[in-house]
């Protein structure tokens, strides 16, 4: 999944492809790269971040969606588009243009009307993991076991959905990096991602130049550590998170993830070859 913010204060691409024709641009480079899916916001989720209208979130993200829609390249690439939202109109409205996902990093909590909304629409829908808006979140980070309680939450989660009428075979869920969770918390929560495949749910991981990964390079300055050294980063920990079950990875540099990817196949092809040799 290769993320596009638009954007003017996103963390670490705001501004970049707030212009309808740059998203536009951008997307088919991350599906040139690879990229199978194509998540579009058009709100900010990074700490401290301010609401945006809803008119404001539509009018960035929907011309691109209709655009996209329209661009031979991209219908004949077989990639999707996936919104990133938190508002039930703009997923309806979104969906209604050509997405094919709904990834709501509330989980649902934002809008009370989201599950409502997507009942009756054709598209998958990403249950995030979530406590509450970008302004408070870092102080909601009191877990007892942050794993097994990001597990529990998205239970209730999966089962509010459920009982709302959205079919279980449409529900993915993402344990919420970076969402109300302090630097080592994100790190026991991707060490313990076998917690979340317990509920034998799709499990989306979006860990791109985070907080948490920036830290583990420069723990005494991570604000200070440049998108590039996130990006290899997150493709590390992407690679080691192969041997989990995971259904995709949100990135914003899909051809360094993609790579990373190729080695460690590479390395267990040649493995599965030499055990069958003396």
């Amino acid at each position: 999944m290769g993320v596009i913010n638009i954007t003017p204060d996103s963390f670490s691409d705001g501004g970049q492809f707030l212009d309808s024709s740059e998203a536009v641009k951008h997307a088919l480079e991350l599906v040139r790269e690879g990229a199978n899916i194509i998540d579009l916001g058009g709100e900010s989720t990074r700490p401290g971040a301010l609401r945006v209208k809803l008119e404001e979130e539509q009018a960035r993200v929907l011309p691109v969606i209709e655009a996209l829609m329209q661009n031979a390249d991209f219908k004949a690439s077989g990639a999707i588009i996936s919104i990133d939202t938190m508002n039930a109109q703009t997923a309806a409205l979104a969906v209604a243009a050509g997405a094919a996902i709904v990834n709501d990093v509330s989980g649902g909590l934002a809008d009370e009307q989201m599950f409502a909304e997507l009942k009756n629409l054709n598209c998958k829908f990403i249950v995030s993991h979530w406590r509450g808006f970008s302004e408070t979140m870092d102080s909601l980070n009191n877990y007892t076991s942050v794993a097994k309680d990001v597990a529990e939450e998205l239970i209730e989660r999966v089962a509010k959905a459920e009982a709302a009428g959205i079919s279980r075979d449409r529900l993915i869920i993402d344990p919420g990096l970076g969402f109300a969770k302090d630097i080592a918390q994100n790190w026991h929560l991707v060490a313990r991602l076998d917690e979340l495949e317990k509920l034998e749910l799709p499990i989306l991981v979006g860990a791109s130049r985070k907080r948490f990964l920036a830290g583990a390079l420069e723990p005494q300055d991570a604000a200070g550590v440049s998108n590039q050294r996130r990006d290899l980063a997150t493709a590390v920990l992407t690679a080691l998170l192969l041997q989990r079950k995971l259904w995709g990875v949100r990135v914003h540099n899909v051809a360094t993830t993609l790579d990373a990817i190729k080695v460690v196949e590479a390395l267990a092809f040649a493995n599965e070859e030499s055990s069958g040799q003396s």
